[in-house]
């Protein structure tokens, strides 16, 4: 029992040491533009020099790619959600596949919605970052979009119109 009590302890030290070894976080609810129902959240979290994306959405189209992109400005005033501006862009890059270094720090995987219209992200991806610097998400717009990424076009992804959209906030 005592060794069963000791490598439990032992266990939690060591979740607790990963987490300590993390950096920081950050959060956005993301809100329906007008005429949408689109809603979610999605967490930023800073592990070494890359950023693990959790997300989850509702209200997609069932069955299709949604693009889903972060967004120069952390404004979603706009009816339309246009106020997020472009793609977050620091290193001036062309737009492209978040598998690919030449791209935008905001270009990031597709959502995949399910038969009942949810979708899941969960990612790790370079370019951005938590902490603060050119490259922070924090404080920019999240945006999920109407259509597919076709990753090609420039500089947006043809990705259509802003079905949601949220502010990226430190937690």
């Amino acid at each position: 029992m005592k060794h069963a009590v000791g490598l439990a302890v032992l266990a939690l030290m060591g979740c607790q040491s990963v987490r300590q070894a993390e950096g920081p976080r950050a959060s956005a609810q993301l809100q329906p533009t007008t005429g949408n129902s689109t809603t979610g959240n999605a967490t930023f979290s800073q592990v070494g020099d890359k950023v693990h994306v959790v997300a989850t959405v509702s209200g997609l189209n069932p069955g299709q790619e949604h693009a889903f992109h972060i967004h120069e400005a952390g404004d979603c005033s706009a009816l339309d959600g246009m106020s997020a501006k472009g793609h977050f862009n620091p290193y001036g890059k062309p737009h492209g596949n978040p598998a690919t270094a030449e791209r935008h720090a905001g270009d990031m995987p597709a959502l995949k919605a399910d038969a009942s219209g949810n979708a899941r992200l969960d990612t790790t991806l370079d370019v951005m970052s938590v902490k603060p610097g050119p490259a922070s998400v924090v404080g920019r717009g999240l945006i999920v979009h109407a259509s597919p990424d076709d990753y090609k076009t420039q500089p947006t992804g043809n990705a259509g119109a802003r079905l949601a959209c949220g502010v990226i906030n430190p937690v």
